[in-house]
């Protein structure tokens, strides 16, 4: 394995932060606006930032949307972390987004889970393969949401070269300890569901998870990621029990709160990054807003009125 790829895997054993992507009033994109989150995220000591992941929005951009957020967060992040870049859809798209990313100087790919509803387990693998060969030999790091494709799919992609990474974000830790065990040594294997279930998937295996909290509160995430890196699970669920109420309002309306909540934060703290895009839920209800500003507020991120 080269000093590359060993420092990736490093870093894929850490939080990978899905950043946000700015809006302005007029709904383009505004890549700039996330300087300050960017450089609060890096300098918290989080390993690795991903541009066009969910909390991107990645399914409400455009592919030319897409490619000019990697070419602006790969300038932003300037070689300080690894940049994972989110790549999906159509083949062609996905091929498009891949060679841009590896213009744009991408780390890695983060391959989305295709959610075509006639989407078979070797088409899978075909479809990362062909991804992989138009990268020409850009690490890869596999995004599963769900398991459907079946232990055998999941060995076969974890065959391929390219994939040094799978970000496992089913809430399935019993399934994803037989893919750990039936896979390559060499692969990493990522909690994709966040702080909530990362000492669940890391007690399989994991060894490291996503967060979109990094975009607001990095140091917590540093904190809970610490607590489980020495095995300390009652520290690491204390800290994500501060975190709960936030988390839950993500979750509401069908989970179409989540990019939400962290937009409307970054408001109230002061870094405005725009709205959310439908089929995303925007604004917040009064209540929810009250919940949120709140939580910030206890955390100390905003000062309390007077």
């Amino acid at each position: 394995m080269s000093s590359l790829s060993i420092r990736l895997s490093d870093a894929l054993s850490g939080i990978s932060g899905i950043l946000i992507t700015p809006f302005d009033t007029s709904d383009k994109i505004q890549p700039q606006r996330l300087r300050p989150v960017v450089n609060r995220a890096i300098e918290a000591g989080i390993h690795v930032l991903t541009a066009n992941g969910n909390t991107g929005e990645f399914y409400s951009l455009t592919t030319a949307e897409a490619q000019a957020m990697v070419h602006e967060a790969a300038e932003l992040i300037a070689g300080r972390v690894p940049v994972l870049a989110g790549v999906g859809r159509s083949l062609h798209d996905a091929i498009a987004l891949a060679r841009t990313s590896r213009e744009a100087g991408a780390s890695a790919l983060m391959i989305h889970q295709p959610p075509d509803p006639f989407c078979a387990p070797r088409g899978v693998v075909d479809y990362v393969r062909r991804i992989a060969d138009a990268a020409h030999g850009l690490p890869i790091v596999l995004y599963l949401r769900n398991d459907n494709i079946g232990l055998e799919a999941i060995e076969s992609l974890c065959r391929l070269q390219e994939v040094v990474g799978v970000k496992w974000a089913s809430p399935t830790p019993l399934k994803l300890a037989e893919a750990i065990r039936s896979c390559n040594e060499r692969i990493v294997w990522i909690g994709g569901l966040a702080e909530t279930w990362a000492p669940a998937l890391t007690a399989v295996g994991a060894r490291g998870f996503t967060s979109g909290l990094i975009n607001v509160w990095p140091e917590h995430s540093m904190a809970i990621h610490a607590a489980l890196a020495t095995g300390n699970y009652n520290e690491a669920n204390r800290l994500i029990a501060i975190v709960s109420a936030f988390e839950e309002l993500r979750a509401q309306e069908g989970n179409g709160a989540n990019v939400s909540i962290v937009k409307a934060a970054l408001q109230l703290i002061g870094d405005d990054c725009g709205h959310v895009r439908a089929p995303g839920s925007w604004p917040l209800s009064p209540q929810q807003r009250s919940t949120l500003s709140d939580q910030l507020r206890l955390w100390g991120l905003i000062r309390k009125p007077g």
